[in-house]
């Protein structure tokens, strides 16, 4: 986000964004992802924060932060890998004009931080959350039992959830960053047209 704004980039693409951390009332292990949206005046579109966090309190701290969170097309949350979660979005917009209008109507009253676009993975590309969270749920005692943490935990949460799907949380993943990919250029257009 921080060289995106300082090379002019307003909209930008990922696959995730961190968050809030499972457990992290005792080990305030919290992304600095949050912050940064909070005060970097950046579009980021992405599949909603990665599934191995505590979404319902990612979603706290945004709020708290003041950083609008959109979900693109639908009412819920996306889950990274999944199209949906038990979490409504605080906002929906269904096209990239509408977005692209928020972020330039921020810009134009001079608010701080950025916005999360949350696009949701596209549904023949997803697995399920039912499927997937017992596979999270194993992770993540696999690392407590093997006691990883701090910067160590992502990483080899990803690579179980890598080895228990089989490889489709990746073929997911590519997926997701080219559906994201597409819609921020949909939104860095509509900017510009806009502009003009």
């Amino acid at each position: 986000m921080i060289a995106a704004h300082f090379a002019g980039i307003e909209v930008f693409a990922t696959g995730g964004i961190g968050g809030v951390h499972r457990g992290a009332e005792t080990s305030f292990d919290i992304s600095a992802d949050l912050h940064e949206l909070a005060q970097t005046p950046v579009t980021v579109v992405a599949a909603g924060a990665k599934a191995i966090l505590d979404l319902a309190k990612t979603l706290e701290v945004l709020e708290t932060l003041g950083v609008p969170v959109i979900a693109h097309g639908q009412d819920e949350f996306p889950a990274f890998w999944s199209a949906k979660s038990p979490f409504a979005a605080p906002l929906r917009m269904d096209t990239a004009e509408q977005i692209a209008k928020a972020h330039a109507t921020r810009r134009a009253l001079g608010l701080p931080g950025g916005q999360l676009v949350a696009n949701p993975i596209p549904l023949a590309d997803q697995i399920p959350s039912e499927e997937l969270d017992p596979i999270i749920a194993s992770a993540q005692q696999d690392a407590e039992a093997h006691r990883i943490t701090g910067k160590a935990v992502t990483p080899y949460l990803l690579q179980r959830i890598y080895e228990r799907t089989e490889g489709r949380s990746l073929t997911a993943n590519i997926a997701l960053v080219r559906n994201n990919a597409r819609l921020a250029a949909g939104i860095a257009k509509a900017l510009k047209e806009q502009a003009d």
